[in-house]
Formats: C-alpha cells, sequence, structure tokens
C-alpha cells in the first residue's frame, strides 16, 4: 500500500508545484526523482532509461507536429488572417451570442490548425471589444476562448490537434476514429457549451454584473496598456475567404488527401506565405514571424515531453502495478477503464496532450489485451484526456487569465464548467455508450 501513496502524493505534489507555477522543466525531473528514491529504484538508471527513453519517444514522435503548427499559428496571427477570419464571424451574428460567438470562432480557427496558445492572443482583442459592445462581465472570456480551443475542436473526429494525433501514433488509428461516437460528441459539447454561456451571460447581466461594472472582478484595464498584441485599426486585414483558404487546405489534405499532419500543415504554411505575403512588411518580417513560430514549438514540445518522461518512471514502480491490479478488479466496463486512467493521467500533468502521452507509454498494451476496439480507446481517450487537464494548475489556463488579467476566482468557474464538467457529461452519456453498443 505504500508504494500506491507514493505515487498519489507524487501527484499531489506534481499539482501543488505546478498551481505555484514551477516550470515543466523542473517539475517532471524533481518529482521522478521523488518516485525513484521512494520507490527504491536506481536513482541514475531510472533516469537515463526509463524517464528519458519516454521523453525522447514523445519528442521523436511528435516534433514535427509541434514545429509546423507553431509556424502556421505564428503566420496567421502576424498577418492579421486569425482576425480576419473572426471578424467576418462577427458579422454574420450582429453581435448576438456573443460569448458563445467567441467560442465558436475560437473553435473554428483551432479545427483549422492554429494552436490553442495563438488563438489566446488572436482572440482576447476580439472578445474584449465585442463584450464591452454588449456590455457583458469580463468573466466569461477566458472560459470562452478556452472551450473553443479545448473541448469539440480538439477531440472532434478529423482534429489535427496534436492530442488526436497523438492517439493516432499510438494506436495507428484514423484522424476519424470512431467517427459517429466522435461527432455525437462533438456536437453535444458544442451545444451544451454554448447554452452554458448564453446562460451565464443573461443570467450575471441580470445580476447588474457587466462589463464595467462587476463587483466581482478587478476594475478593467484598457487593452493597450496589457502586453499583448493589438491589431490597430488603420492595419488593414486580409479578406476573410483568403485568411480561411489556408485552414481549410489543411483540413482537406489530412482526412481527405489523407497525407500525414506534418504534410498538411506545411501545405497550410506554403499556402498562408502566398496568400498573405503582402500582409507582412518584407521578408525580414517574415524571417521573424517563422523564427517565433519555430522557437514556441520547441517550449511547447519540450515541456510535454519532460512531463511524459515522468510516465516511463512510473510504470516501473510496484506501486504502478499494483493500481492497475486494483482498477482491473473493480467491477467497471474497459472502456470506463481508458477513460478514467487517460483522465487522471492528464490531470497529474495539467497538460492533454501529456496526459495521453503519459497514459499510452503507461497502458498501451493494457488497453490491447482488454480487446476494447482500438478506434474507441482513440476517441474515448483524447475526450478524457480534455476533462482533468483542466484543473487549477493547467499551465495554459493560468496564462490566459493572465492574458485576460483576470483571477481563478475570478474567472476559473466557468471553465471549469465548460472544460471539465461538460467533457465528462458527454462522455459518461454520449461517448461510451455509443462506442459500448459498436456504433
Amino acid at each position: 500500500m505504500l508504494d500506491i501513496w507514493v505515487l498519489i502524493i507524487a501527484l499531489v505534489l506534481f499539482t501543488i508545484l505546478a498551481f505555484k507555477r514551477v516550470s515543466a522543466l523542473i517539475l517532471g525531473p524533481l518529482v521522478s526523482i521523488f518516485v525513484i528514491v521512494c520507490e527504491r529504484l536506481p536513482l541514475f538508471d531510472s533516469l537515463l532509461g526509463p524517464y528519458m527513453g519516454a521523453a525522447a519517444n514523445y519528442v521523436e514522435k511528435f516534433f514535427l507536429v509541434f514545429f509546423v503548427g507553431a509556424v502556421f499559428g505564428s503566420i496567421m496571427q502576424e498577418t492579421g488572417a486569425a482576425e480576419s477570419i473572426a471578424q467576418g464571424l462577427i458579422k454574420v451574428t450582429k453581435g448576438k451570442y456573443v460569448a458563445p460567438l467567441i467560442m465558436m470562432i475560437t473553435g473554428l480557427l483551432t479545427y483549422g490548425g492554429i494552436s490553442g496558445f495563438v488563438v489566446f492572443f488572436a482572440m482576447y482583442p476580439i472578445a474584449v471589444e465585442l463584450f464591452k459592445s454588449t456590455d457583458i462581465s469580463r468573466r466569461l472570456i477566458p472560459a470562452a476562448i478556452s472551450a473553443g480551443a479545448w473541448t469539440w475542436s480538439m477531440t472532434g473526429p478529423g482534429s489535427p490537434s496534436i492530442q488526436n494525433i497523438v492517439a493516432m501514433r499510438y494506436l495507428e488509428t484514423s484522424s476519424t476514429a470512431a467517427f459517429l461516437p466522435a461527432t455525437a460528441s462533438a456536437i453535444a459539447q458544442l451545444v451544451l457549451i454554448f447554452v452554458w454561456l448564453e446562460y451565464r451571460s443573461r443570467a450575471l447581466t441580470k445580476k447588474g454584473c457587466t462589463f464595467y461594472e462587476d463587483p466581482t472582478i478587478e476594475p478593467y484595464v484598457d487593452e493597450n496598456d496589457l502586453d499583448i498584441a493589438v491589431t490597430k485599426d488603420e492595419v488593414k486585414l486580409p479578406n476573410p475567404l483568403v485568411s480561411a483558404t489556408p485552414a481549410i487546405l489543411i483540413l482537406i489534405c489530412f482526412n481527405i488527401i489523407k497525407m500525414p499532419v506534418e504534410g498538411a500543415v506545411t501545405v497550410g504554411i506554403i499556402s498562408a506565405m502566398i496568400l498573405l505575403w503582402k500582409h507582412l512588411e518584407g521578408s525580414k518580417q517574415w524571417i521573424n514571424t517563422l523564427n517565433k513560430g519555430a522557437l514556441n514549438s520547441a517550449t511547447a514540445i519540450l515541456n510535454t515531453a519532460i512531463v511524459v518522461g515522468f510516465a516511463g518512471v512510473v510504470k516501473e514502480t510496484p506501486g504502478f502495478d499494483k493500481i492497475i491490479a486494483n482498477l482491473k478488479n473493480i467491477n467497471m466496463s474497459p472502456m470506463l477503464f481508458v477513460a478514467i486512467t487517460v483522465a487522471i493521467s492528464a490531470g497529474a500533468a495539467g497538460s492533454a496532450s501529456g496526459g495521453l502521452g503519459i497514459a499510452f507509454e503507461a497502458l498501451k498494451d493494457t488497453f490491447i489485451a482488454m480487446g476494447i476496439n482500438l478506434e474507441y480507446v482513440h476517441r474515448i481517450a483524447v475526450i478524457a484526456s480534455g476533462t482533468f487537464d483542466t484543473l487549477p494548475h493547467q499551465g495554459a489556463q493560468i496564462t490566459l487569465l493572465g492574458i485576460c488579467g483576470l483571477t481563478h476566482r475570478e474567472g476559473y468557474f466557468d471553465i471549469a464548467i465548460t472544460q471539465i464538467i461538460i467533457p465528462i457529461i458527454v462522455l459518461l452519456l454520449i461517448t461510451i455508450p455509443m462506442c459500448s453498443l459498436g456504433l
């Protein structure tokens, strides 16, 4: 039992330190050493073997995915293409359903291959202007943006998200694995989040919580005082249809032509450079944009891989074997077992992709031995990874709250509802039942 408690304490320690904003580059090795020492494993052999092996394996599999995705996102942000797409969609709704609209625009951009971190910076100035013009409380902005980036657009069929790619590479499944459950789950998440955000917008307004007059949050600071990129009025944005073309090409190449995601996003990069060249001032600015994306990709994958290495250590411990044995002895369906183990892994990592890497590194053989159709494992795991990854210590949510000038107390409640509670409801009531029926 002590072996199991060591792993539980390690996860709690990981969560607390992550919430204190300790870097993943420190957290991964530090918590791994704690486990190695407490489980009486050989220190350097464990760090140089299972730990570095799992981390290196993750980099080998996914570096190019991170790289091309970050470069494409940087181009779409710097040229104003992302904002152009958003502004075009805003005109269609004529200012109605503001919070749900921000969620949907973010989701469409993410489904088109733009990374969540890039979307944050592209969408925040747009969200501020829309919320200000309709006098809606700012506390909904983080939930509206992040729910678009990390729910239905991340886990839906055919999505080029890193989470979908991780499952494809580990399980050798397709991007549209379990198509019917995936589609139904994505639609359900979209509808439920839309309804929640609109309900909350109206409820807060009735309580007198508006853009400037919300007593529960800090006074608004003009966005020009924030360290973010804000498009100036005099800058002419590219045509929305032209801006959307590279993202559409990515989806076509990835899902219809069946190109590897690296190739599909490369097509998006090349087409974006051709179509949007004039929206950056010459080759020097283009080089800076490409450099920015490349550097972002290195940081992102290293942070994730260092955490995934923790899984390489954990699966070598006696405590891990006991946990798996105990879980198997509980009367639960194999599909629920997949969901629970992946969700816990994502919560420990504070990352959906990192949690998937941890779970598949440690449990892929177990999932296969259970005899579950790997397409169902793929879809259940991807959706489950988007639940507990959004616990308060998640670095991405901390970043977004900082961009929005809000604290956890002010903005986290709606994040938790849209990105933990709703995905869990959909997973339990739609995804797993449909997969169990063989649909």
